[in-house]
Parts: structure tokens; sequence; C-alpha cells
């Protein structure tokens, strides 16, 4: 395979350097409503997008977790990063705990919003129709989207969110991403790792909610907190981005106070 660098952004010249990982939604323009107020004194930001998104749209794959997570690395290593911070929402808070089995030695922290667990997430076969189909339908996007922000955000906010989707999205890639973060289970590679873990879960979200990290996140990771948003859903980027920076910021910034280097 040829070389591939993930196309991404640098904002802020911290120490401490921070991937941000999006989700099956969205490209790197997932982040794009916190990036305005972040600590870019303290923290080195790197939005990235995945391969099948954005600026990575027409990038092949197989599209998996495992191959993001060493695509991680690669930019990593050309970016200078001996050791960093993961901040992955959804699908990119799996890849995140990839990151755990691949380069557990080179990770201060780890976030997911919202994240999937390392256990992938079991689907009853109509829900897998729905989000198999969500490809090239995207009456399924709006109404995944819909059910997973407790159906209370405005037709047209959802309405903005599918059309960005369909625009930053490939629909292969799209459909093949499913099979491997709802599929795949890595999570005893990666159970006991002693990297600090928080996972952010939203209340309006059934479906990735917090009771769920309590039986995955929170008994896989010894160093693990959860902190759940009751105004958000799943999309708390977007649904509420200043909360969420206060959370994952005091989360990261407590190694650079008290944790390792």
């Amino acid at each position: 395979m040829t070389s591939f660098t993930l196309p991404h952004e640098l904002h802020g010249d911290g120490a401490h350097k921070v991937f941000a990982v999006h989700g099956w939604f969205a490209d790197r323009s997932a982040y794009a409503a916190v990036v305005p107020d972040l600590d870019r004194t303290s923290f080195q930001y790197a939005p990235v997008d995945l391969r099948g998104y954005g600026r990575a749209r027409d990038t092949e794959g197989p599209y998996t977790t495992a191959e993001a997570a060493l695509d991680l690395v690669a930019l990593a290593d050309r970016l200078g990063w001996e050791r960093f911070s993961v901040v992955g929402h959804s699908m990119g808070g799996a890849v995140a705990q990839r990151l755990l089995s691949v380069a557990p030695h080179r990770l201060r922290r780890i976030v997911g919003v919202s994240p999937v667990p390392a256990s992938g997430l079991a689907l009853p076969p109509e829900q897998w129709e729905l989000f198999a189909d969500a490809a090239h339908r995207p009456e399924n996007r709006r109404t995944i989207i819909d059910i997973t922000t407790g159906g209370r955000r405005p037709g047209a906010w959802l309405d903005r969110m599918v059309t960005r989707s369909l625009e930053v999205s490939d629909t292969k890639a799209f459909r093949a991403w499913l099979d491997s973060w709802a599929l795949d289970d890595f999570h005893a590679r990666v159970e006991g790792a002693q990297v600090p873990a928080l996972a952010v879960t939203g209340a309006l979200d059934p479906a990735l909610s917090a009771d769920v990290m309590r039986q995955t996140w929170m008994t896989w990771y010894p160093r693990a907190e959860l902190h759940e948003l009751v105004s958000a859903g799943h999309y708390a980027m977007d649904e509420t981005p200043l909360e969420l920076i206060r959370v994952v910021e005091d989360f990261l910034r407590a190694d650079d106070e008290g944790g390792s280097a």
C-alpha cells in the first residue's frame, strides 16, 4: 500500500498533543463548533479525516478501526508527537480504544464522546437494516440522528446534519465502516489498559448511554471515568459544545498537573 497521511488541521501550540477523531456521520468538521473555544495554549489539537471522509474521501480502505489506529500512529510520527492523547466521537471512540492495543506507551489519555465500546455494538435485525441502508438512504441517516438525540432537536438541524454527512462521506466507505465499528470485538485486547480513559455520554442518547459505559468502558479500564451531559444526546460537540470542552479539557489537563508527562 502506498504511503498515506491522514488529512488534518492543527489548532494551538501547546505541549499536550491531542488527536480529535470523528464518528460515522462526519469528517473532521464534526469538531467545528468546539474549535473556537479550545485552550490553544495548553494543547495542540489535530482533528483528522479518516479514510473515506473529507479530504480522504477517495482514499482506499479497508475502513476499519484497526487501520485507523495505525494511520494515527503514522501521523503522530510525521508530526513529531512522541506522546499524545486522543478524543474520539462514537466510531472515533472505538478508534481511540484500538490505540490501547497498538501503541499504549504513546498514549497519555483517551476520551470517548458517546464512544462505541471495544466490543462493538449489537444491533437487532431491524436496527441493522436501518443502519446498513443509511449508506444510500438519507432518510435513514436523519432517523438515526433524531433517535440518538432524544427526538428533541429542530428539523432544520437534523437536515443540516444529514446534508453534511452526505457531502463528506463516501457511500462505499460509509457502509464498510459500519461492519468494523459495530461487529469487531477487540475488548479482550485492551481490557486492563492503564491509560486514563474518560467516557462522556449524553443523557438523551438511548444507544450509547451511561449505563452502556458502566457495563463496558468502566469495567475494562482500571483508570476509567464517566461523565454524563444531561442536556446532550449523541452529538455533544453540536448540542452542548461549551460543557463538552470543559469536561474534556479538565480531564486532559489532569495529566499535566499530576499524571505522567
